[in-house]
């Protein structure tokens, strides 16, 4: 069982102060996040990519290149790539060379992106949203299995027997799946025999266990050991030294910007009781205490099947030191609590999950 953090580096407005932390600052908090998260052992960091004002990430290998140097084991993944809009041979180059600075430690998780800024910025049409993703995710692959490639598309421009370096350290860089749940995503990761991200941030997680068998069934009907293929999910959330403590800190932030994006989204109200509900242990939000996290994502890995979570924190604009208690407290007390029974219940089940 892996456990990690991800990110998309928002800079909104504190809602107590009204203060704007700057891009700089922001990204410079994330890079000493990453070199903690690292030194209390948690497994993973991932950098979303966006590009908007409130969001400080546009280039997520820069951000994790920068941290790579600093830290010695966690893996560093984008979270996610918006591959329909991104060169794919540039990004293939960029986390190459994340892994060489890494030393093999870097991943891609590809995703088409719940946002769609990126489309008008680099001259690509939303009409052409889904065959955008299929094209380029099919030369990411090839970039990623061949040292020299010959390959045409509709929209890239086409070469023949070019060679793409830098060459990462990994055999083969790994690429994931992101995906919001929609099972055209879920079938084509499972088919391709590629571990699956779910963005479980809504509703109840357990909602998403015929996804991931889904997921298998269509890794097995294409040849791959579906037992090997790993499940990340994404999910909100905060972690304090009380539960009273870490919902007085989490839920402020969270509100401005769920009701941000809902009202570009056009989603209801986030209200107190949305954010209360979303905090039982059915729910998807993974806000409290030391144990009340450990529990839900010792649920979450039995009854859902998932293999790797990654604690989205913060929602919204936090203290940095707030952020960094939060990943001290998932790294030294939280993970253990997961791993010791998760380890013992799939002893006791032959990981049949």
């Amino acid at each position: 069982m892996e456990i990690g953090i991800s990110t998309f580096v928002e800079t909104n407005p504190d809602v107590n102060t009204g203060e704007l932390i700057s891009h700089a600052q922001r990204i410079r908090d994330v890079v000493e996040e990453i070199v903690l998260a690292d030194e209390v052992g948690l497994d993973v960091y991932g950098v979303g990519e966006h590009h908007r004002a409130d969001y400080a990430a546009s280039s997520p290998a820069v951000i994790l290149a920068a941290a790579a140097s600093q830290t010695k084991r966690i893996r560093l993944t984008s979270a996610v790539t918006v591959l329909s809009s991104a060169d794919p041979v540039r990004v293939f180059q960029d986390f190459a060379t994340l892994d060489g600075i890494s030393n093999g430690r870097a991943e891609i998780m590809a995703g088409r992106g719940s946002f769609i800024e990126s489309f008008p910025l680099f001259g690509y049409d939303l009409n052409d949203y889904d065959e955008l993703f299929d094209e380029k995710l099919d030369l990411l692959l090839k970039l990623r299995d061949s040292e020299k490639v010959t390959w045409e598309g509709k929209h890239r421009p086409s070469f023949n027997n070019l060679g793409i370096y830098p060459r990462p350290v990994q055999e083969k860089l790994p690429v994931w799946i992101g995906s919001g749940g929609n099972q055209e995503s879920v079938v084509r990761a499972g088919l391709l025999g590629l571990p699956l991200v779910l963005a479980i941030i809504g509703g109840r997680p357990v909602q998403f266990a015929p996804l991931v068998e889904l997921y298998k069934k269509a890794a097995a009907h294409a040849g791959h050991d579906a037992s090997k293929l790993t499940v990340a999910s994404h999910s909100h959330g905060f972690i304090a030294d009380t539960t009273d403590e870490a919902v007085e800190k989490f839920f402020p932030p969270a509100q401005a910007v769920m009701n941000i994006l809902g009202r570009e989204r056009g989603w209801g109200h986030y209200s107190r009781a949305t954010f209360d509900a979303a905090r039982s242990l059915e729910g998807a939000l993974y806000v409290g205490d030391v144990e009340t996290v450990a529990q839900k994502i010792i649920y979450l890995r039995k009854e859902v099947g998932i293999t790797r979570f990654m604690l989205h924190t913060p929602l919204g604009t936090m203290p940095h030191n707030e952020v960094m208690r939060a990943i001290e407290l998932l790294g030294k007390e939280v993970a253990p609590i997961v791993r010791k029974e998760i380890a013992r219940w799939e002893a006791e089940n032959g990981e049949a999950r």
